[in-house]
């Protein structure tokens, strides 16, 4: 499936196949396969309570019985709206196991966006945690739910479940309730190339909420190549410190490990202490994360009292990985911490850096090469049309078994991301001539001053090397005859003061004087997306209301 020009096959890391198979089944059909060859292997791993694999297949086959009995059935939608808790994975390869496609909600969503996504899915089920269920109550009636499943964090933090308080309202049940019908066996016909298990929910290259359609071979293909690219085995230990709801925890921290009978540390909340004492308690070896997560661990003032020296690889996605970010981690870990790159719309991972020690030369700024069976070439941003040359800068354009079938119910938008199979990911990028593959910046991200291009990530990259800087975002503003002028939003390292100026004056001894900051505001926090990326959409509304 690669393309005629393979330059990257020159870079490609060792024991990793090119081109990988994938098996023709449903994706609940790996964790089956999984349990039978592993059943006593543990699976999870959630504060007092750890569940193998071969109970973990038959959590699943219980769930998918109480669903079935609910009247759920192939192709219906069924809403997670979860944290990072062992329901989750019940829940999620339940549905899939009945026959029924998912959609993950976050838990950080508010009415009107859970409200959205219910009825844009239609989902008539949903299963929630009893701290969200305020929220299914104010917003049900404005939905086509039926039924709503309810569950807590305590219920499987213990050696037995703990029974959730359940609302008294109609078609309200517990998720012990549930777990409670007849096992049956399913007949069910699912075509895993073409039936949809999941519909994720992301703001594509517009910012408008649309549901990535992925099918089971989307989300298996993806795992596998994923897999084998990190090289992981049963004995890895994986942190699942990012939401299962997104994309990248749900392929990294959950299917991935489920495919390589690997264990599954469960984090509920991200928080830097309970992190890293979970990675010194369970030596976990493999640590998906984004950015954000690094930094934060990094800043944290007893870092120097944990041992993390277990860990084997790290990979960063969701957003630019800061070289000092990733130098200070492997400095401190010993283990590798490679910079990735992916998008919901492909399941997501699409490249990635190797984590082979032979060829570990930190390319600064890279986001790798591209996974097994994946191609990727840059084409030009006005059209999507032409492949540029090597060193070009254009639009990243992806095509592999990971790529989704399209938008849910939106052709229109469909047709303006997927051109005869390629997937125009919207993000400005080149590739150089030994194939590894560096994004500039987002096409909506870009600063025009004066004519020229200002990439924000070339500028974050610097105020990362600043010692005071913790958090950062770059955001165009507009001005009146220059077009517009980069200004930086900075959160400070805790103890540690700059101003204005000497921020102004760090990035401008580094940068070409059109690229120079001309306004820096300092801030006690940024917003941030459940995914770690810092909302530079929600900054720039609220200059724009300065302005007006």
């Amino acid at each position: 499936m690669q393309p005629e020009n393979k330059p990257w096959f020159s870079s490609w890391p060792k024991n990793v196949p090119k081109n990988l198979e994938y098996p023709n089944v449903p994706l609940h059909a790996i964790l089956e396969e999984t349990a039978k060859e592993n059943p006593e292997k543990v699976a999870i791993a959630y504060f007092k309570r750890e569940i193998t694999y071969a109970e973990l297949d038959s959590l699943v086959s219980q769930f998918a019985a109480g669903l079935a009995a609910l009247g759920v059935k192939k192709s219906d939608r069924v809403a997670i709206f979860l944290p990072n808790i062992p329901q989750f994975l019940i829940a999620y390869f339940g549905v899939l196991k009945a026959g029924a496609v998912l959609t993950a909600i976050s838990p950080l969503h508010k009415e009107r966006e859970v409200e959205y996504q219910l009825n844009d899915s239609e989902s008539e089920t949903v299963i929630a945690s009893e701290s969200l269920y305020p929220i299914l109550e104010n917003v049900c009636r404005k939905t086509k739910l039926k039924n709503a499943v309810i569950t807590s964090k305590e219920e499987y933090a213990f050696k037995k479940p703990v029974v959730s308080k359940t609302p008294q309202a109609p078609n309200v049940r517990s998720f012990q309730e549930l777990m409670k019908k007849p096992v049956k066996t399913s007949n069910l016909d699912i075509n895993p190339r073409e039936d949809l298990a999941a519909l994720q929910y992301t703001g594509g290259t517009t910012g408008t909420s649309k549901g990535a359609m992925l099918t089971h071979l989307n989300l298996i293909s993806n795992a596998i190549a994923f897999a084998a690219w990190i090289k992981g085995t049963a004995e890895d230990t994986f942190l699942a410190a990012l939401p299962l709801f997104h994309i990248y925890g749900m392929t990294t921290s959950m299917n991935a490990p489920v495919s390589l009978a690997a264990k599954m540390v469960l984090l509920p909340l991200f928080k830097p202490a309970v992190a890293l004492e979970t990675i010194q308690r369970h030596k976990v070896t493999v640590f998906c994360g984004v950015p954000t997560m690094y930094s934060v661990l990094l800043a944290y003032p007893e870092l120097g009292k944990f041992n993390l020296t277990s860990i084997r690889v790290c990979i960063s996605g969701a957003s630019p990985l800061p070289p000092q970010v990733q130098k200070e981690f492997m400095q401190i870990t010993g283990g590798f911490l490679a910079e990735g790159y992916g998008l919901t719309e492909a399941s997501p991972v699409t490249h990635c850096n190797p984590v082979d020690k032979a060829m570990h030369t930190i390319r600064v700024g890279s986001i790798g090469l591209p996974l097994p069976d994946t191609d990727a070439r840059i084409v030009d941003a006005e059209t999507g049309a032409k492949t540029l040359a090597p060193d070009e800068i254009g639009e990243l354009a992806v095509k592999g078994p990971q790529v989704m079938r399209g938008y849910w119910r939106n052709l229109e938008e469909t047709g303006l991301i997927l051109r005869g199979g390629w997937l125009l990911t919207g993000d400005i990028a080149r590739m150089d001539r030994d194939g590894y593959f560096y994004i500039t910046d987002r096409k909506k991200d870009l600063i025009k001053y004066k004519d020229y291009s200002v990439y924000p990530r070339e500028l974050e990259d610097v105020l990362y090397e600043h010692p005071a800087v913790k958090l950062c975002a770059v955001v165009g503003n507009p001005a009146p005859i220059v077009g517009e002028i980069p200004k930086a939003f900075i959160m400070l390292k805790d103890g540690i003061q700059a101003v204005e100026a000497e921020i102004i004056a760090f990035v401008k001894e580094k940068v070409a004087p059109y690229k120079a900051l001309r306004e820096v505001e300092f801030r006690q926090q940024l917003p941030i997306s459940a995914a770690g990326k810092v909302l530079k959409r929600t900054l720039q509304e609220e200059e724009k209301r300065k302005n007006m």
